[in-house]
C-alpha cells in the first residue's frame, strides 16, 4: 500500500473559503462552525455567526452544488429575549450541529449564558422557521450530535462535559429527545498524540456497514497555544460507546494561511458531512474561527483511516 505524505487524506476545495465574513449581508465580526444538510436537492449550511456586538446566532446558506454558497438577507435564528431559553441564551447560541429524522431537522446547538454552556434543541422542517424543544444537558457540555436513528429503541446522542478540565466523547440516551441518561464514556484524549488535550464530535454520527463513523475534533497544547485539527473513528451500530477503531493520524490539519491565521489560529473545526451516492464526502469545517470550508473525500477512505494500525 503506498503511504500518503505530507498533506491531508481529505482534499481542499480550490475555492476555499467558501463563506468569509464577506458573503454576509449585514455587518458581523466572523463566520464559521456550519453544519450541512440537503433538503429537495439543495444544499444548505446553518452557520455561527458572531455579530459586531461579540455574541453569536445562526445563519442559512444555499448552494446548488455543495461548494459555492449564497447567504439568506437575514438572520434565521438568534438568542431568545425572553421566555424560559432567555436564561440559557443570554450570550449567545453556537455550533449548530443537523442531523435528519424522523421527518424533522434536529439541531443540537450550544446555548451560552451566564451558568456557562450547555446543549439545547431545536428543529425545523424547512429551515424558515425554528421550534425550541428543550435544553437538553447541564452546564459544562457542548459538542452535541444526534444519531440519525434510534439505537435499541432510544434516542442516542454523543457529547462533551467537562470534567477536571478534561474534555472526552461520551454517550447518551433518551425515549423522548427530553430526558437523558445513561451516559457511557466513549474516547478520551490520547497523551502524546494530536488529539493529547481535548477531543469532542464533530459531525452527526454517520451509518456505515462496518459501524458509526464519527469525524470528531482532537486538540494538541502546544507552547504557542492550541491546535485543531480532524479525525475519525469507528463505533459500533448497537452499542456506540464501544470504538471498533480510531485514526492514528488525522485526516485535516490546519496547514493553509486561512487555517493558521483568523480570530483563533490554527484551527479546523469540523461541522459536518454530506455523503454523495457516488460515496464523494464534502465535510464542511469552520478556519481560524474565520472561515467555513469545504475540503473532500471518499466515505471508503474515511472509513478505512478509523483502523489505521502503522504510521511513524
Amino acid at each position: 500500500m503506498t503511504r500518503r505524505r505530507g498533506r491531508d487524506l481529505l482534499h481542499r476545495w480550490e475555492g476555499n473559503p467558501a463563506v468569509t465574513l464577506q458573503d454576509i449581508p449585514y455587518p458581523c465580526n466572523t463566520v464559521f462552525n456550519g453544519c450541512p444538510a440537503k433538503m429537495n436537492g439543495e444544499y444548505l449550511l446553518l452557520m455561527r455567526v458572531e455579530g459586531l456586538r461579540g455574541y453569536s446566532f445562526f445563519a442559512l446558506a444555499r448552494s446548488e452544488d455543495g461548494l459555492h454558497f449564497e447567504v439568506d438577507e437575514r438572520p434565521c435564528m438568534l438568542p431568545a429575549k425572553e421566555g424560559p431559553f432567555e436564561l440559557w441564551e443570554e450570550s449567545g447560541i453556537e455550533d449548530p450541529r443537523v442531523t435528519f429524522m424522523d421527518g424533522f431537522y434536529y439541531i443540537l446547538y450550544t446555548a451560552v449564558g451566564g451558568h456557562g454552556h450547555c446543549i439545547a434543541l431545536a428543529r425545523t422542517v424547512d429551515f424558515q422557521t425554528f421550534e425550541r424543544v428543550a435544553v437538553v444537558s447541564g452546564p459544562g457540555n457542548k459538542d452535541g450530535v444526534l444519531f440519525p436513528e434510534k439505537i435499541n429503541g432510544l434516542y442516542a446522542r454523543l457529547d462533551r462535559p467537562i470534567g477536571y478540565d478534561i474534555g472526552s466523547i461520551w454517550v447518551s440516551y433518551s425515549p423522548d429527545l427530553l430526558h437523558w441518561g445513561r451516559s457511557e464514556l466513549v474516547m478520551t484524549p490520547r497523551a502524546r498524540y494530536w488529539d493529547s488535550f481535548r477531543i469532542g464530535a464533530s459531525a452527526p454520527p454517520i451509518r456505515t456497514e462496518r459501524g458509526w463513523l464519527e469525524l470528531y475534533h482532537g486538540v494538541k497544547m502546544t507552547s504557542s497555544g492550541p491546535v485543531y485539527r480532524l479525525g475519525t473513528a469507528m463505533l459500533d451500530i448497537e452499542n456506540p460507546a464501544k470504538v471498533l477503531g480510531r485514526c492514528l493520524e488525522p485526516v485535516l490539519s490546519p496547514r493553509e494561511e486561512y487555517e493558521r491565521v483568523g480570530d483563533v489560529g490554527n484551527v479546523v473545526f469540523g461541522g459536518g458531512a454530506i455523503v454523495e451516492p457516488d460515496g464523494e464526502t464534502k465535510v464542511y469545517y469552520g478556519a481560524a474561527d474565520t472561515s467555513i470550508c469545504v475540503a473532500i473525500g471518499h466515505i471508503d477512505k474515511l472509513i478505512e483511516s478509523s483502523f489505521q494500525t502503522e504510521g511513524p
